[in-house]
């Protein structure tokens, strides 16, 4: 079946279908990653986009019930060079065609994804719309118009928890990762607001020795004070942060009660609240392959972003916070840290362990700022 990708400066890519047969719009980006899709497919950070795989040949190894981030896909829809038709893994239970019909979301393959990068890398990031229905050009191009933008709209509100729970669940013991265990005796409670948390946030934390209690995006400030917690951690998510400006308050009022830890949407909230400024990049950062440099160490990290926006090191200064880590690629703030309150953040995503183990000293830093009050 044939499908058709069309853009809103009015350029179109044809090519085929996998995956559910429909029409999806949503942010077209693109992402480096080599392997990962199934993480890719399920981060709550791309809700609203439709994401671009740069490696060409894309299902190799199939998709297993462990390699989750949520309950399901989060993206609107999957653009591949090549789709894998035969996957071969022994922890494969299902090929990314069957998958991506079992959930709804649609696909297009065969299409010069090179190509499509080159144009989002020179023009940015943009709308688009995907449909097997390709008789029709002119009427996608007016469905895409009347589509609302990215930019402004609150789009965790799809993708947060709707009731509070505890996390128990700690890292599976796999090759990739080395055993974690508690930093202390004491088990500290930390309460994570869930903006678009990926799962594997919240096993790290646990397998750091936390209790962790998840709660919705939109949680007052009167309910995280009753649940009397030791910390609290800002979880990644999907949009513009200035979209969530009930997170921004409820971050503004807790900052200085307790320890504070942001990753991603969580880092840029925690900016906005204390009084910088976010802006969108032109195509954002997508990938598991980032270079950030930790600047009071020297040390460079590789990472794993996903993100269209970014914190100005401009309108830092009048916030008290200092930038504590660099992007190496485009020189944009990826990490930050108060110089009075114990708050800190970075933009990556530390528990994805692209280095696998660069990052993981964060989670180490949150056990002990709340160890020392």
């Amino acid at each position: 079946m044939k499908a058709v990708l069309v853009l809103e400066d009015q350029n179109v890519f044809y090519g085929e279908a996998f995956g559910a047969q429909g029409t999806a719009m949503g942010e077209v980006v693109f992402n480096t990653g080599m392997t990962g899709y199934q993480e890719i497919l399920t981060d709550p950070s791309y809700k609203g986009q439709m994401v671009t795989m740069t490696y060409p040949h894309i299902g190799n190894y199939g998709v297993n019930p462990e390699d989750i981030e949520s309950m399901a896909p989060q993206v609107e829809a999957l653009i591949v060079r090549e789709l894998c038709d035969l996957p071969s893994n022994y922890r494969s239970t299902e090929s990314l065609d069957s998958y991506l019909k079992r959930h709804g979301i649609p696909g297009i393959q065969r299409i010069d994804t090179r190509a499509l990068t080159r144009h989002i890398r020179e023009k940015g990031s943009m709308m688009g719309i995907l449909s097997t229905n390709t008789e029709s050009i002119p009427k996608l191009q007016d469905r895409l118009k009347h589509h609302p933008a990215i930019t402004g709209r609150d789009l965790v509100q799809y993708v947060t928890t709707q009731k509070t729970s505890r996390w128990k669940e700690g890292v599976r013991q796999q090759w990739y990762y080395d055993p974690v265990h508690p930093l202390g005796d004491r088990q500290f409670k930390v309460v994570a607001f869930d903006y678009g948390v990926k799962r594997n946030i919240l096993r790290l934390m646990t397998s750091f020795g936390l209790d962790v209690v998840v709660v919705p995006a939109s949680t007052p400030v009167e309910a995280i004070t009753e649940l009397g917690p030791d910390g609290i951690f800002l979880s990644n998510g999907p949009g513009d942060p200035q979209g969530v400006g009930y997170a921004i308050e409820c971050v503004r009022k807790l900052a200085g009660r307790y320890p504070i830890f942001g990753i991603c949407l969580g880092h840029q909230i925690i900016g906005l609240a204390l009084g910088a400024e976010t802006y969108k990049l032109k195509f954002g950062h997508h990938g598991s392959n980032h270079p950030v440099k930790h600047q009071e160490t020297g040390i460079i990290e590789i990472t794993a972003q996903n993100h269209n926006y970014a914190v100005n090191p401009d309108t830092l200064d009048k916030t008290g916070f200092k930038q504590t880590h660099i992007n190496l690629n485009d020189h944009t703030v990826e990490g930050m840290a108060h110089k009075e309150l114990p708050v800190f953040s970075v933009q990556y995503h530390p528990e994805a362990s692209p280095g696998p183990h660069d990052s993981l000293y964060l989670f180490e830093r949150f056990y002990k700022m709340m160890e020392t009050g």
